[in-house]
């Protein structure tokens, strides 16, 4: 019953996270502050400390999983793989895209092809953290 509930929480922990710095904070960066390569940086870093949070309660989720005895294999499975499917989202957007992001944003002035590169990365990051959310939600709904 603990193990359940503390299951539970880091679901939620990471859920509300996600959904806050996503949906909340980097929006209200954006819309407050009037220099946005400030509200960039002041996201990106936000989304870092994001990042390593997800990996954090990911790596947590899989070992309290492990531990579940309560679970049956098919409940076990999916919980597993919803976890893995974030982790994986995680490492591929901090990992993959958001250093590629980081180093076109270095220039002083970006291009029109930097710009639209950027814009193509930034777009398939914000649909990766979008499917991010959605499993997160899930996730929390199939472990109460």
């Amino acid at each position: 019953m603990l193990l359940t509930r503390v299951r539970l929480l880091v679901a939620t922990l990471w859920a509300g996270s996600l959904w806050t710095v996503g949906y909340l904070i980097a929006p209200t960066l954006f819309a407050t502050l009037f220099d946005r390569v400030l509200a960039g940086t002041v996201a990106a870093s936000m989304f870092r400390s994001e990042a390593w949070l997800s990996i954090a309660c990911a790596l947590a989720m899989l070992v309290l999983l492990m531990l579940a005895k309560e679970l049956d294999a098919k409940r076990r499975r999916l919980l597993v793989v919803l976890v893995v499917a974030m982790l994986v989202g995680t490492l591929v957007v901090h990992f993959g895209l958001q250093p590629l992001m980081a180093e076109l944003r270095t220039g002083p002035v970006m291009e029109p092809a930097v710009r639209t590169r950027f814009g193509i990365l930034h777009g398939v990051s914000s649909v990766i953290y979008l499917v991010q959310s959605v499993l997160a939600g899930v996730l929390i709904i199939k472990n109460a």
